[in-house]
């Protein structure tokens, strides 16, 4: 078979490895032959039954067993759900990484801290430029998000265009930069685009999302509302657009902005050095220098918004912040909307918050900065592509945006909602699912990667439910005697002191059944065992109805 013909049959492979039916951890590997191109490298936030778990990660085995084909990872913008598992990843898929400045700026300071800035290959991509891998040409598109230097990718391959808009809303009057370039969208349309992955997350809200400028607004008349107060923003600490506004509107004001919460500081830090943030100047003051001004003239910009319990916020509110505590005279403005599953801890939050006295705002401080049903319906009409495939949300979100694109005139055999590891082939005229990659979760758990499981996990949530029984007994190794014991210890069962009755019963019951494994020869201590679990998880089921976890002990003497 010569080139010619080679090249006519070779379909364009789309592999999402995550970020499909659920918020986060986007990451999407495109195929074509020997190149392997991979657009986002993203975390997700552990679910509440991931009990004692710090994030979680994509598993790209697909990735590391087609090393050799990889040819780059090329980045949308710089939220955690499309950065965050890099310094993961790039320790088994170490390949080129490119994104646009701030985005590289904020890369960067993650690899530092995980000592992988000296191997990494990086490359800061300008709009308009197009990056040459393999078989792939990826051209960066500006567009509009709550972080600056978002950008969407025309995928250029040998069966045509597919365009991947990241992460978008259309913002005509950005606050910071030029708004999205819709000239682009409309020229590669006309040119033909063979399939658009469009975000989803916004998907099933009507209308258009406002420009982040009218958030200036509100912060202008909040500010004068609040005048005779000292004023704390919680915000994400990667809007630098909003942390801009808040400084413009203290200025205003002639108030001083101290910035607390790490990661807060450390975007800043790098947006200002990156001339993606203007503060002017003696605006911005360091925490400790605060206590040199009135309360009216003093702005604090923290983390917390989402009511982390770590973050600098819930450690004000509950008066275990080194420098400053909320208290009456105080105004908290929460400058963002619960991410869904974080409504309990920000209303616990806003609760503590009242308790002490504070003022608390929270609502109409924020806009998203993902596309509503009109802007989806835009990006459709100017690029009008022959294939829709949803991203970036939940089922519920992907099926509203395969409604507007069959509602915009794609026929329902042209809409693909995939699932993670699905393995969409795509010529010039076919698409076809046609099988399945290994996907799935990995869970970081302090320094740990991937080393608890769903086994451990269940041990966590048994332990978290109905707690643990811990049986030690001594044989006479000569003799295979009970000489000691059993002994019961309990954790978070029952409490022993005032059980007296109930401990000395299972004891008897250990005794009991030990006594008789014994006395028929049994000393295989994994027999012994089991048969300790069985006799106590019965006896305890019996009399409490619950099941905690048992460990027997065996000690020989």
């Amino acid at each position: 078979m010569n080139n010619k013909e080679k090249g006519k049959r070779s379909k364009l492979k789309i592999i999402p490895l995550g970020g499909l039916e659920q918020i986060g951890m986007n990451i999407t590997a495109f195929e074509y032959e020997d190149s392997i191109i991979v657009v986002d490298c993203g975390l997700s936030f552990p679910a509440d039954d991931m009990l004692g778990i710090d994030l979680v990660i994509p598993d790209t085995t697909y990735l590391e067993n087609n090393i050799d084909k990889v040819r780059g990872i090329c980045i949308t913008h710089g939220h955690e759900d499309h950065i965050g598992a890099l310094p993961y990843v790039l320790r088994k898929v170490n390949v080129p990484l490119y994104a646009t400045r701030l985005t590289m700026g904020i890369i960067e300071n993650k690899l530092k801290e995980h000592e992988l800035l000296e191997i990494t290959d990086r490359h800061v991509v300008n709009f308009g430029e197009i990056v040459r891998l393999g078989a792939f040409q990826v051209e960066y598109i500006k567009t509009n998000h709550s972080i600056v230097d978002a950008a969407a990718l025309a995928i250029h391959t040998p069966v045509g265009v597919v365009v991947h808009t990241g992460d978008f809303k259309v913002d005509y009057t950005p606050v910071y930069g030029d708004a999205i370039d819709l000239q682009r969208f409309a020229e590669l349309g006309r040119e033909g685009v063979l399939a658009l992955m469009c975000d989803s997350t916004n998907a099933e809200r009507p209308g258009f999302t406002p420009s982040e400028k009218t958030v200036g607004r509100t912060f202008d008349s909040l500010f004068q509302e609040h005048r005779n107060t000292r004023i704390f923003v919680a915000t994400f600490a990667s809007n630098v657009d909003r942390v801009q506004q808040i400084i413009n509107t203290a200025y205003k004001f002639g108030r001083k902005v101290a910035v607390e919460g790490r990661s807060m500081v450390s975007i800043i830090e790098t947006a200002t050095n990156l001339d993606c943030i203007s503060i002017p100047a003696n605006t911005l003051v360091d925490i400790d220098q605060l206590k040199n001004y009135p309360d009216e003239q003093q702005v604090i910009i923290t983390t917390g918004s989402q009511g982390e319990s770590m973050a600098a916020l819930s450690r004000m509110a509950n008066n275990v912040h080194r420098k400053i505590t909320i208290g009456p005279g105080d105004t908290v403005i929460f400058s963002s909307h619960p991410i869904p599953g974080n409504e309990k801890p920000v209303t616990k939050i806003i609760n503590e918050l009242l308790r002490k006295g504070a003022d608390v705002v929270f609502q109409d401080a924020h806009v998203s900065g993902h596309a509503c049903e009109e802007e989806i319906k835009l990006i459709y009409t100017l690029v009008n592509p022959r294939y829709a495939i949803p991203v970036h949300g939940e089922y519920k979100h992907l099926k509203a945006q395969a409604k507007i694109a069959r509602e915009l005139g794609i026929e329902k055999e042209n809409i693909f909602i995939l699932s993670s590891g699905d393995v969409l082939e795509l010529g010039r005229n076919s698409a076809e699912v046609s099988g399945r990659v290994p996907v799935g979760a990995i869970l970081v758990d302090g320094l740990g990667v991937g080393d608890v499981g769903n086994v451990v996990l269940r041990d966590r949530q048994h332990l978290a439910e109905d707690g643990i029984v811990i049986v030690v007994m001594s044989l006479e190794r000569s003799s295979g005697i009970l000489v000691a014991g059993p002994d019961i210890v309990s954790r978070g069962f029952v409490y022993v002191r005032e059980s007296d009755e109930l401990i000395e019963e299972a004891r008897a019951t250990v005794d009991a059944v030990v006594t008789a494994c014994l006395d028929r020869g049994i000393t295989d201590w994994g027999k012994l065992k089991g048969a300790t679990k069985d006799a106590l998880s019965d006896y305890f089921w019996k009399k409490t109805k619950r099941r905690p976890m048992i460990l027997p002990i065996i000690m020989e003497v």
